[in-house]
């Protein structure tokens, strides 16, 4: 008989506080992902404090934008429920509002500092689709992100533990596993990023960023198609594939303007 166990989205609880395992991911997330962008920043002569600050500046702003992100395209439900609003700890926020929110923070913090914003976000893309891999294991423990209904033999067949299987029996039927499917293609992208770009020759700044934003959106276009709780525009419009096609071929079209027109100055490894 196969056993229907839910994890508990509560890791502890002391007292009146609990604490999410949806937390305990983000946190584990944001310490690595600091971690790394330690290292790399020491790379090109960028000191440590430098990081500590964009991170202590955009972790709030972004957690705050995602909320605001997710909220907007959900008003139909949150305008009802306005108490539910800063409810983060139970899920919903969306990475995509997460992004553009931080992404002002450093932009505006490298302008105040004089620092080359090209080599911030080539410090910080593959570390933060490292963290985005991690958080996706958030959303699987508060029973998100997932996809349409499938069967036991389905989910089987790909060799799953039972306790990813048991966690995807949501409301009487089994689902897809797309939190699992994004969270394995963005650690397949962190670990293509982190081989490729000390390459000589083969980035020039800013590219490792452009190439995270591809890799990122060409996945999220399509693993958000197999979603079934996807934030809607006009109830017709997946606003995270809308999004995606519009910085894929964003970042692609700019790699291949400032190549075109020479707005480099040297490589990202000579």
């Amino acid at each position: 008989m196969f056993d229907f166990l839910v994890l508990n989205p509560i890791a502890l609880k002391f007292g009146p506080l609990s604490v999410h395992w949806y937390g305990i991911f983000i946190a584990l997330a944001v310490v690595l992902a600091t971690y790394l962008a330690i290292k790399e920043a020491k790379r090109k002569n960028i000191s440590e404090d430098t990081i500590y600050d964009i991170i202590l500046y955009s972790i709030p702003v972004a957690i705050i934008s995602a909320r605001i992100y997710y909220v907007v395209f959900q008003w139909s439900y949150y305008k009802n429920h306005l108490n539910e609003i800063i409810k983060v700890w139970d899920g919903g926020i969306a990475i995509y509002g997460g992004l553009i929110g931080s992404g002002f923070v450093i932009w505006y913090y490298c302008k105040r500092k004089n620092i080359s914003i090209w080599d911030i976000f080539d410090i910080a893309a593959p570390t933060v689709i490292l963290a985005q891999g991690i958080g996706r294991w958030g959303n699987f423990m508060n029973q998100e992100a997932f996809g349409a209904i499938t069967n036991l033999h389905f989910l089987q067949s790909l060799h799953l533990p039972n306790f990813i299987i048991n966690q995807m029996f949501i409301s009487g039927a089994y689902r897809q596993p797309t939190f699992l499917y994004e969270s394995l293609w963005d650690i397949l992208g962190f670990i293509i990023l982190i081989a490729l770009r000390h390459r000589k020759h083969l980035f020039k700044k800013g590219e490792v960023f452009f190439s995270y934003i591809m890799w990122y959106s060409f996945g999220r276009f399509f693993i958000e198609g197999m979603r079934t709780d996807s934030l809607m525009l006009f109830d017709t419009i997946r606003v995270s594939q809308l999004l995606s096609i519009i910085l894929f071929f964003g970042a692609l079209i700019s790699i291949f303007y400032r190549r075109k027109n020479k707005a480099l100055d040297w490589y990202y490894d000579k």
